[in-house]
């Protein structure tokens, strides 16, 4: 799969709510996940790490009011994309978090992403 084709499905999958074959489908078994310092799970390393993350995060909402991504922007190996979700969380309550996703891919699959948020304690 070209760096679009991967971008193209990751999105797709992601509106679904489909984490899980977008984990399968699509990242390398070596993914690397960073997020911003103070972030909860700041880094993960490999699938098995990369799924315990999402559970956790999934655990961590109450309820879910609405969430959406925008389409990709890809440069060569690289793709980017926006996140809003707005959410009901147990620690703080209901916010509107917006984010930048970054994406690399190496042979078809994910092979490392990040995301730029601020963490609401330090808004």
């Amino acid at each position: 799969m070209t760096t679009q084709e991967v971008a193209n499905r990751l999105v797709e999958l992601c509106r679904a709510g489909d984490f899980e074959t977008c984990y399968r489908e699509l990242y390398s078994p070596e993914i690397e996940s960073i997020e911003p310092d103070g972030a909860a799970l700041p880094y993960a390393k490999g699938f098995e790490a990369i799924q315990a993350k999402g559970e956790k995060w999934q655990a961590g909402i109450v309820e879910m009011h609405g969430a959406e991504i925008g389409d990709p922007i890809c440069a060569a190996d690289h793709f980017s994309c926006t996140w809003t979700v707005d959410a009901t969380f147990k620690e703080m309550g209901r916010m509107k978090m917006e984010e930048i996703c970054l994406y690399k891919v190496k042979d078809g699959k994910v092979v490392k992403e990040q995301f730029f948020y601020t963490i609401p304690s330090q808004a």
